[in-house]
């Protein structure tokens, strides 16, 4: 294979079209929220994952489960909660079973404000792919998009 073979050249373009895709909805989002919440799209996410867990077994995420659901680096997550905390949308404890684990917990204010922010989210997820449909080359990936049925 040729950096000018053509099956390579196809599937650079369809990467590209997908990161495209991915930059304009994040795009959307990142202004919708921050205007309407004073939240950024990682910050939704991660109130969106935390919100999920539940008392029970397997109820509480880890934070490398937490950190591979909200796409960043352990380091990155522990900063994010850290800052979603110290605003009072988080809170932190010791795991009852194990004292090494601490659980984070999305407190009222973080539901409150989710639950808030979860219309402009869609919102801004639904203008922002309406508007790629109309772009030949993003068309495809807007379809399989809205008929991708993935259990939460």
């Amino acid at each position: 294979m040729t950096a000018t073979d053509p099956a390579l050249t196809a599937l650079a373009q369809g990467w590209c079209a997908l990161s495209l895709l991915h930059g304009r909805i994040e795009a959307r989002i990142e202004r919708a929220l921050q205007t309407g919440h004073d939240l950024s799209v990682r910050e939704y996410s991660l109130l969106d994952v935390l919100s999920r867990q539940h008392n029970g077994e397997g109820g509480h995420l880890q934070m490398k489960q937490v950190a591979d659901a909200v796409i960043l680096s352990q380091s990155a997550t522990t900063r994010l909660v850290t800052r979603l905390e110290d605003r009072g949308l988080l809170s932190r404890y010791l795991c009852p079973t194990d004292r090494r684990g601490i659980y984070t917990d999305v407190t009222e204010a973080g539901l409150t404000l989710l639950e808030e922010a979860r219309p402009t989210n869609d919102k801004a997820l639904r203008q922002a792919l309406d508007e790629a449909a109309t772009n030949p080359e993003l068309a495809p990936l807007v379809r399989a998009v809205e008929t991708l049925r993935i259990p939460v």
